[in-house]
C-alpha cells in the first residue's frame, strides 16, 4: 500500500519510548511538586508559578495577557485563579495606565512572604525529583530540547 500525504507517521519503538516516558513524567513531576507544595503549605504549583513569574518583574507585575502566556494557561483559566489569589491577599489586579481594557496582576507584599517560604520546599522537589537525577551533560540536553521545542510552538520566552 502507499503512502499518502493523510497517512500518519506512526512512531518507532524508540519514539514511542521518548514519548511516553516524557508524558508519564513530567506529569508525575507537577503532581509530586504540587503534592509537596499543597502539603506542606497549601499553595498549588499553580499560584506559586505565578508568584515567582510575578516577583521576577520590575514593581512586581505583569499584564495578565502576558503572564497567561508565560504560564501556560489560558486568559479565562488565569482570571479565575488570580480571583482565587485575591482573595488569599497574594496578588492584586491593577489597571494599566496606558490602556483602560488591559490589567495588571501584582504580588502583594503577603505574596512576596508566601513565596519566601515555599521557595526552599519547591526547590528541594526540583532537586530530589529531577536536577539531581541527572548529569550536567543531561541538564543541558534537557534544556536545548525543551526550548527548541518552546521555539517551534511559538513560546514568548523564547
Amino acid at each position: 500500500m502507499t503512502a499518502t500525504a493523510e497517512d500518519p507517521r506512526w512512531l518507532d519503538d524508540g519514539e514511542m519510548r521518548a514519548w511516553r516516558a516524557y508524558v508519564i513524567a513530567s506529569e508525575l513531576l507537577r503532581k509530586q511538586l504540587n503534592r509537596e507544595l499543597q502539603d506542606r503549605h497549601g499553595l498549588a504549583l499553580a499560584d506559586y508559578e505565578v508568584l515567582v513569574r510575578l516577583s521576577e518583574q520590575d514593581g512586581g507585575q505583569m499584564r495578565m495577557a502576558q503572564l497567561a502566556g508565560e504560564v501556560a494557561s489560558s486568559k479565562s483559566r488565569l482570571s479565575h485563579q488570580i480571583g482565587r489569589m485575591e482573595t488569599a491577599g497574594l496578588v492584586r489586579r491593577v489597571e494599566c495606565g496606558d490602556d483602560a481594557r488591559g490589567v495588571f496582576a501584582e504580588i502583594t507584599e503577603a505574596g512576596r512572604a508566601r513565596l519566601r517560604e515555599t521557595a526552599p520546599t519547591h526547590v528541594a522537589g526540583v532537586r530530589a525529583h529531577l536536577v539531581d537525577l541527572l548529569t550536567a551533560g543531561d541538564q543541558t540536553a534537557l534544556a536545548e530540547i525543551f526550548e527548541r521545542v518552546l521555539d517551534h510552538l511559538g513560546h514568548p520566552e523564547h
